[in-house]
């Protein structure tokens, strides 16, 4: 313990498990092998590089996002996904004949960056949106940008409930649940499937608004299911773009008793140190985190270390046996082949794929406001996701599904929270 409490004041520095995908034709039907077929025979005039600008007669979007620093590879995963659903309707003839263009800056997950970001993709070079921008602290400065210059901020990869209005922002449009979905499933399941009282649950946190909104849904998930003082919570947290937990950690070791299950809202970085000290330290406790932390990235960073802490996602898994994964992967084939499947990646191609087909329904002129009264028009609609999606002027965010999964020998796999009364 006095180890501990004396790495505490140290700050510490800050790996997506690259795993060969193949597809068995046996799951493949006729419709996804023609699909198939007509991406290759395409593929040859796709692009799926960033462009310093985007030529004059492509149809351009924009994107501030993290490719530096300890949240970089949720970044690179999510421009991966919507490069390639661009690439895919590019090599189809694009929109109304025109290429879509994605132009992609880095903010480093830090919010004095990405001011500047929004301001020049917007005032300069003139994009119609910004889509699916990474993390909280930096949509909490760049959607009042989006708000007032009346451009579309779409699909961020947040659950942020900054971002989830009621009413709905005319220019916030989600796809993914929030934070506080994902954390009140977490919770329903500890205490209905896993036997815990409110009070054994404990939070660690990134100590900024995401890290606030995860555990604000978590708590209001414990007041549903009885909690009846706050100061009963145990909430431990750490500095946003940096390893230093131990202090987080120091905060759970010195509670009694010691909680029996942990919720994690932040970063694969942070998180996988928290884990790795927290075992090191005899903490036996469940370990849970969101979708945020990156799953694959967490199993890779934690090793043997990471066998049985779960995560929600917000996505059908990348293995799933579901239309628009399988589209998913086949495109990886054909348009970026080195590339392994992720949760991040499929979760940028899903929002990519969400936009393509609201751009679809725009008759005559493509700008800002076409773009969102499409979307907003789109109503109940079906990906291929395994369940509705749904986007109106009242409903601002496409999908509520939360799908569990867990790390197992290495490998993150779906999950079902009636394993967590199992021994």
């Amino acid at each position: 313990m006095k180890d501990l409490l004396r790495r505490s004041m140290l700050n510490v520095e800050d790996k997506t498990i690259i795993v060969k995908q193949n597809i068995e034709s046996s799951v493949i039907n006729k419709q996804l092998a023609i699909f198939f077929i007509l991406l290759l025979f395409f593929s040859a005039t796709a692009a799926l590089a960033s462009p310093d600008t985007c030529p004059e007669n492509h149809i351009p979007f924009g994107m501030s996002t993290a490719l530096s620093g300890p949240a970089a590879r949720l970044g690179v995963n999510m421009r991966i996904g919507v490069e390639l659903a661009f690439a895919e309707a590019n090599a189809k003839g694009g929109i109304q004949g025109r290429k879509l263009c994605l132009k992609a800056l880095d903010d480093g997950y830090e919010p004095e960056r990405t001011v500047p970001n929004i301001k020049h993709l917007i005032e300069q070079d003139k994009v119609l949106a910004l889509i699916g921008n990474v993390g909280t602290p930096t949509a909490v400065v760049a959607a009042p940008i989006c708000q007032r210059l009346k451009t579309l901020y779409f699909g961020a990869y947040t659950g942020a409930g900054i971002l989830r209005k009621n009413p709905p922002e005319r220019y916030v449009i989600n796809y993914r649940a929030s934070y506080a979905e994902e954390t009140e499933a977490m919770v329903n399941g500890l205490i209905n499937f896993g036997g815990l009282q409110p009070h054994e649950i404990a939070f660690f946190t990134q100590r900024d608004a995401f890290g606030d909104a995860g555990f604000a849904g978590g708590l209001q998930a414990l007041k549903r299911h009885g909690l009846s003082e706050e100061r009963l919570i145990i909430h431990a947290r750490y500095e946003r773009n940096t390893t230093a937990v131990e202090n987080g950690l120091a905060t759970i070791l010195l509670a009694n008793p010691t909680p029996k299950a942990i919720i994690m809202v932040g970063s694969y970085g942070p998180c996988a140190e928290f884990v790795r000290l927290a075992r090191t330290y005899g903490v036996q406790s469940r370990i849970l985190a969101v979708s945020f932390v990156g799953a694959a990235l967490l199993a890779e960073e934690l090793g043997e270390v990471g066998e049985g802490v779960v995560i929600t996602e917000v996505v059908p898994h990348y293995r799933a046996n579901v239309p628009i994964v399988q589209e998913f992967r086949l495109g990886l084939q054909v348009f970026n082949p080195e590339q392994p499947a992720s949760f991040g990646a499929l979760e940028g191609y899903i929002v990519a794929r969400i936009l393509i087909k609201a751009l679809r329904t725009i008759k005559g002129e493509v700008g800002r406001e076409e773009i969102v009264d499409a979307l907003a028009g789109l109503g109940q609609f079906d990906l291929g996701c395994g369940g509705a999606l749904s986007l109106s002027k009242k409903e601002h965010q496409a999908s509520h599904h939360i799908w569990p999964s867990v790390i197992r020998s290495g490998a993150v796999v779906p999950f079902a929270w009636q394993e967590l009364g199992q021994p």
